[in-house]
This record gives C-alpha cells, sequence and structure tokens, in this order.
C-alpha cells in the first residue's frame, strides 16, 4: 500500500505558490504591432510548437500541481487551427481544480467564436487595444482593421463576456486619446488597464525610448480630472488598480519599469514550443516539450516542472535609467506569449 503523502502544490523559493499558468498557443498573428512583432516575422516551423494534444497534457499536468487560473495568449490565440477544440477539452477542468479559463486577444476574431467561448466557459477576455483611432490603429498593428476589432469587442459583451482593455501607453501616439480611451471605456462598461512599454524584441526603428510613456505622468493626468482611489486589490499579478470616484471606472496600471510588482508574483509562462519560462524578464527556462514528446507517461514532466519552479527568480531586471536599457529581452513577445 502506497504511503506517501501528495506532493504539495508549486511552491517557488520565495514561499510564492504559482496557481496562474499564461500559455501561448501559437507565435502567429494577424497583426504585426510595432512593439510586439518586426514587419516580417520569420515564424516558427510548425513541428517545433506542441500539438494541442501536447498543449492539453501540459495544461492538464499544471492544474494537477495547482494552478488555477489559466491564460490563454499568443501570438493571436484565435488564429491558431482547432483552438476551439482545445478550449473545449481544456474547460472540462472548470469546477474541478481550474477556476477560471481566459484569454488574451487583439480581438480580430472575437465576433466568430464570442458565443462559443461563453458557453464553453470562458467569463472574460482581454482585449489589447491601444488607439481608438483608424489610422493610428492601422499604424500600430500595421495590419489591422479598428472596425473588425470594435465589432468582437461588442460581440462579447452580448454574449455575456467582460472584456477589459489592455492598452500600451505610447508618448506620441496615444497620450492625446488617454480621456477618450476612458470615457469609451465607461459608456461601454469595459474595464481599462494601461501597460508601460517594454523593452522587448527589435528594437529597430522604433525606439522604445522615444515612446515610453511612465504611467506615472498619465496617472498625474488622470488625477487632474478625476478623483483616484486607490484600491487594495491584488490578483498577484502586476497590475495595480485605481477607481475614478466620479465614475466608478476601474483603471490598471501595469509599470514594470516604474515600480517592480514581483513580490506577488504568482504566475509562470509556457511558450507555443514548449519553453517554461519562470519569469517574463529573465531568460532561464526549462524544456517541457522534450518531456512531453519522451512519454505518454507525464512524471517526466511534472519532475521537471517542479525542477523549473524552484529555479524561479525573486524579480526582473528591466531598467530604462541612464538612457540605456538594461535586462533588455530578445525575444520577441509574441513568442513568449503577451
Amino acid at each position: 500500500m502506497d504511503m506517501h503523502p501528495p506532493l504539495p502544490a508549486l511552491i517557488d523559493p520565495f514561499a510564492r505558490p504559482i496557481t496562474y499558468l499564461r500559455v501561448s498557443v501559437t507565435d502567429r498573428c494577424d497583426f504585426r504591432c510595432v512593439y510586439c512583432m518586426a514587419e516580417h516575422m520569420q515564424f516558427l516551423p510548425k513541428a517545433d510548437l506542441l500539438t494541442l494534444e501536447e498543449l492539453d497534457r501540459l495544461c492538464t499536468a499544471f492544474i494537477g500541481l495547482g494552478v488555477r487560473k489559466l491564460r490563454i495568449t499568443g501570438g493571436e490565440p484565435l488564429v491558431r487551427r482547432g483552438i476551439m477544440g482545445f478550449f473545449r477539452q481544456v474547460a472540462r477542468h472548470l469546477g474541478t481544480g481550474l477556476d477560471e479559463l481566459t484569454l488574451t486577444t487583439n480581438g480580430s476574431q472575437l465576433a466568430r467564436h464570442a458565443a462559443e467561448l461563453a458557453e464553453i466557459g470562458v467569463r472574460r477576455v482581454n482585449v489589447s487595444l491601444d488607439t481608438l483611432d483608424p489610422d493610428k490603429f492601422a499604424a500600430i498593428t500595421r495590419w489591422g482593421r479598428l472596425p473588425q476589432v470594435l465589432e468582437g469587442i461588442r460581440a462579447a459583451t452580448a454574449a455575456g463576456l467582460r472584456v477589459k482593455i489592455n492598452a500600451v501607453a505610447l508618448k506620441g501616439v496615444n497620450d492625446s486619446e488617454l480621456f477618450d480611451l476612458v470615457r469609451w471605456c465607461g459608456d461601454e462598461g469595459h474595464d481599462l488597464t494601461f501597460i508601460e512599454v517594454m523593452p522587448m524584441g527589435e528594437m529597430g526603428e522604433e525606439n522604445r525610448l522615444d515612446q515610453y510613456w511612465p504611467l506615472s505622468d498619465l496617472r498625474a493626468q488622470l488625477a487632474e480630472r478625476f478623483t483616484l482611489i486607490d484600491l487594495a486589490e491584488r490578483t498577484g499579478g502586476p497590475a495595480r488598480y485605481v477607481r475614478l470616484a466620479e465614475t466608478g471606472q476601474k483603471i490598471g496600471f501595469i509599470t514594470p519599469l516604474t515600480h517592480n510588482f514581483c513580490e506577488s508574483c504568482n504566475r509562470v509562462r509556457v511558450t507555443c514550443t514548449g519553453e517554461l519560462f519562470m519569469c517574463l524578464g529573465q531568460e532561464d527556462n526549462a524544456d517541457l516539450r522534450a518531456p512531453l514528446r519522451a512519454s505518454p507517461d507525464d512524471a517526466a514532466l511534472e519532475q521537471t516542472i517542479r525542477a523549473a519552479i524552484a529555479r524561479k527568480p525573486k524579480g526582473h531586471d528591466f531598467d530604462y535609467s541612464r538612457q540605456r536599457i538594461d535586462g533588455q529581452m530578445t525575444r520577441h513577445m509574441s513568442h513568449t506569449g503577451g
């Protein structure tokens, strides 16, 4: 008779339980956002990507190890062929270990899939949207069309999905739209989170230092027009929230550069090729594709996951100080998962 007690859930070296997994299901996207991808991206060979069956096995293993929230990312997750079948498979864990299944999307495919996502058990989606100006939208996304995204957001709302808008703060691009974005989200009932641009991928012609709009400035502008009430809300994630007293809206700020949010980090990321990154801002990773493909048994996979979590660092080291970029990453966000 086996008297061994079950192993504890995933706990990192700093006593943080790992309960949130972000999984990129593809590096491909139907947009080419300037801060995320090169215009002519070299995508990964299909054979390098985890199959949808492998992704399901991987997610199931993490849920067995205590992950309660699963976010599907990309690239654009909804452009992967067969992705709704994958969502249906993973949704079997909802209520039996998994508390939340959600996704981050550019919204381009939401009009097609929103109703099915809601039926499967998805309750919220994050939509990346930096501007409400169609010309600026086309310039930022290179290939995107704003009306298609707005139609997708309407479809999500109609299906009963809560929509959170994620807007990357870009000086000289959308800084003039701050109050337009806030007003539109308030009118539509969407929460809004602003994200400082991050030093990842090819800097090239898009100089991040020129585009860097510190959220402290953005917040100060908001405070000139609204009463900002700090919320104690913590999701283990990077966002810090305020409520606008005048409208009741919740606004989030993700400041990887001016505010280090690592002390409560409860998350890890898996790329579409099966690399487990314990920290978005560090290169250290573990290969999960090899144990997935080596055996139909998950023992080696779980062992690899546990060994990686034991190396999770205390924090990252992004820094824009002194006008050079310390800790700059060479990976594109589309590879790691946005």
